[in-house]
This record gives structure tokens, sequence and C-alpha cells, in this order.
């Protein structure tokens, strides 16, 4: 079977290498000419365990190509997945016009039956979009060639999304014909042997399935940071509150955990998205509005609580700015999660931004992020050599990213190497009674 994915991003170079990985002739396309010669030469653009393997060995195997051209291809494909990127529009809305493109440029080329089938995150009435693009083209051509449309939303983790592909907990799949839903079963079969679970639907409702998902797991993030802010005031423990909520089956135990804010490149584009889905047809996503609103408040959290721990220092009452102005600040982490080096939307952004503006310098450290730090705000901060490195002679520490190697660190080092021994954790990873036994001033989320 030979398949085209459109677009070498997180989802095209994922789905495209774990598809080849079980026999499929895949080829992945990108208009940019720099990142397929790296793949070519088996340099990943991104950092996801386990996928710069696969790409390399399924390369060699002759399995998975990468081009720069989708009209070289395009008449031995029999699915063309678009994976192309859709980022937000400044009201939130998701920019469509390279899915488009793509569509166009089928519509402009096929002479063969072939099943177009959506990946990227797109809102619902995308599908018909594309529909209308390709049948545009063919009509301008005056030929009749049969095609359909399809969406197959992805349900990928950054840090486990070959995992993810590779043994999915479900494949959701809007169709409109016969022939897609059994293309599609011939493709997904291999990675559901031994748990099949294909979900199929309408079009609209796989276009909805995606951004309702994201965007309830989103609701239960904040909800819980928004609980925890109110266990800080009134003195309970929200970490004790969640195990006790989390064990109704009702509710579960997942993304029940409280912390700095969520990032990444699906949650707070996906939120936006729907709430601006909503308003285009006259309805307020008020849950979602607020779900947005605690999480840019919660990615301040640390600030707010480090200006606190300094004014409880004798700093007294004082503006932000005096307060800190000169103080060496340590951040532990800065992707929005760990086993990426993703730094979209990440806390850490906003954290550096309020740091730099109440005139602190900036120690950072991160396992795989340091590049795309450097990327985004330049050298407007200190890169550490390692963890140890990034807290020497610092009036604080700041957890941001819970990285596994930062779960139990040398406090004895740490006393030995900072100058004020504060941590403010944002991830709720550390023990509290231990920390005050090694002396340290603590606050978490």
């Amino acid at each position: 079977m030979n398949i085209a994915v459109v677009g070498t991003g997180y989802v095209g170079l994922v789905t495209g290498t774990c598809f080849s990985e079980m026999g499929i002739q895949v080829t992945c396309i990108d208009v940019d000419k720099r990142k397929i010669q790296d793949l070519r030469s088996g340099i990943i653009p991104i950092y996801e365990p386990g996928l710069e393997d696969l790409v390399k060995k399924n390369y060699q195997a002759g399995r998975l190509q990468f081009s720069t051209d989708l009209t070289e291809c395009i008449d031995e494909v029999e699915v063309i997945f678009s994976a192309v990127g859709t980022p937000p529009e400044e009201d939130g809305s998701a920019d469509l016009h390279y899915v488009l493109d793509v569509a166009h440029t089928i519509g402009k080329n096929i002479t063969n039956y072939v099943l177009v089938v959506t990946k990227s995150t797109v809102p619902v009435g995308t599908a018909q979009k594309v529909k209308a693009a390709i049948q545009e083209e063919l009509d301008k051509r005056g030929v009749n060639v049969p095609f359909d449309v399809a969406s197959n939303p992805e349900f990928l983790k950054e840090g486990t999304a070959v995992k993810d592909f590779m043994g999915p907990d479900r494949v959701v799949v809007g169709i409109e014909s016969e022939k897609a839903k059994d293309l599609m079963d011939r493709l997904y079969r291999p990675f559901t042997l031994n748990h099949y679970r294909m979900i199929y639907t309408d079009i609209p409702s796989a276009e909805m399935i995606k951004y309702a998902a994201n965007a309830m797991l989103a609701t239960r993030i904040s909800f819980m940071n928004d609980m925890a802010n109110l266990c800080d005031l009134v003195g309970a423990d929200v970490n004790m509150v969640r195990r006790g909520i989390g064990s109704d089956s009702r509710i579960g135990n997942k993304f029940l955990y409280p912390g700095c804010g969520y990032g990444g490149s699906c949650f707070p584009k996906d939120v936006k998205a729907l709430i601006q889905t909503a308003a285009q047809q006259g309805y307020e996503m008020r849950v979602l509005q607020a779900v947005e609103a605690v999480n840019d408040k919660q990615k301040s959290i640390l600030f707010e609580k480090l200006v606190k721990v300094f004014q409880a220092q004798g700093g007294g009452a004082s503006g932000t700015e005096s307060l800190l102005k000169g103080k060496t600040i340590a951040l532990w982490g800065l992707a929005f999660k760990p086993d990426t080096d993703d730094m979209r939307e990440a806390p850490s952004l906003v954290l550096i931004d309020l740091l730099l503006k109440a005139g602190c310098n900036i120690r950072v450290y991160d396992p795989v992020a340091m590049d795309e730090c450097r990327r985004r705000v330049g050298d407007a901060v200190k890169y550490s050599r390692d963890m140890y490195d990034a807290a020497l002679d610092v009036d604080a520490l700041l957890l941001l990213t819970e990285w596994k190697e930062f779960r139990l660190p040398s406090w004895n080092v740490l006393k030995k190497t900072m100058n004020n021994y504060i941590i403010l954790d944002g991830r709720n990873i550390y023990d509290k009674k231990e920390m005050k036994e090694n002396g340290f001033i603590y606050e978490c989320i």
C-alpha cells in the first residue's frame, strides 16, 4: 500500500514513520527543502523518544521517502494524509490556508481515485472546504476523477507519540463512504490487532472529537489549579484533595495534577479555536473561557509566590521591581512538559519575561530544550551546563518541568551552591516535610 503524508512537523513525521514501520510505502512531503534534506540525512527536526531510530531504519529500508513535491508520487498513492500546520489567527481561530493549499494541489494533479485524510487539528466543517477545493480544481480541468475525504484526528502526546501511534487506545475516523472505511481499516489493522478500537463517525463529529478531548483535559487541569489556589488560601492540601476525588470512579485520577499552567502545541491553540468556532455560531463557551483565563493566570503563580517569599524575608511591601532587582533566579525546566523540547505556550516563557522585567538575572537548564530556548529568548538568560550549574550562587530555584533527573537532587550540593535556600516547585514533585528538614524555604502549588 502506498500513501503520502503532507507536512513533516510533529504529527506528519510521526504518522508517516509509524506507518512505514508496518510495511506501508510512505512518502513524506514538505515544502521546506532544508528540512527534507536533513531528514534524508537522518537529522530529525523535533525531539521525540524513539523517532530518530525509526526514521533512519525505515528510510534505509526504502519504505520511507522524503520529497518536496507531492506531484512526484500522487499517481502512485491511494491515501494522502494532510498534516500541515493550522496556526492560530489573531482571534484564536485556526488558519486553514495550508490545509486548503494541499487540497488545491491535489485537485490540480490527481488522475486516479484517492482518499484525502485530514490529520491536522481543524475546526468542524474543514473537510467540506477541502472537498470543495479539490472539486473546484477538477471542474477547472474539466475532468471527473473520483475521490473521498475523511477526518482522522491525532491523539499523540509529546514524549510518547511513537508509543501512542503504535498502540492507540482508539482511532477516530470520520468518513462518507464504504470505500474510505475499507482503506482506513486496511491502514490501521496492523496497529489494532490486539486492541481493535476503530471508532467510525460522520466527518463533523470526528473533527469535533479532537477539540472536545483536548478541551476536557485542559478543563481538568485548570479546575485543579483553581482548587489548588483555594486550598492554599484555606489551609487544605491539594494533593490530598486530588487523591480523594481521583479515587471516585466517576472522576478518575488522570489530569488532576495541579501545576504552573499547561502549554504546548495543542491545549492552548485548541481551546482558543473551539471558543472561536462557537463565537462564529453565535454561542459563548463560558466554561472554556474560564479555563483559558485560569491557565493564563496560573503561568504567573510562581512569580507571585517568589515575590511573597522575598517580602516575608524582610523585603516589606515595596514594589516588585525594587524587591527582585539584581536577584539571581534558577529555572529547572523550560519545555512545557518532560520528554520534549517544545516550548510553545510554555510557562517558562511567561516566567522569564516577568523575571526580566523585574530586573532579575536568570540561569536556566533543561535536558533537551536549551537550543529552543536560545532560539526564542537569545542571550537574555544564562545557559547552564547542568542542573547544579544552574543553581550556582542563585537566590532562588524554581522548578517548571518535572524531568526525571530533577526528582531526587542532592540537597547537600544545592545548599553548598545556592546563596539563598529557596525552592519553588511548580509541579509538586517534592515532599514538604523533607524540604523543611533539609533547611529549605519551600513553596509549591
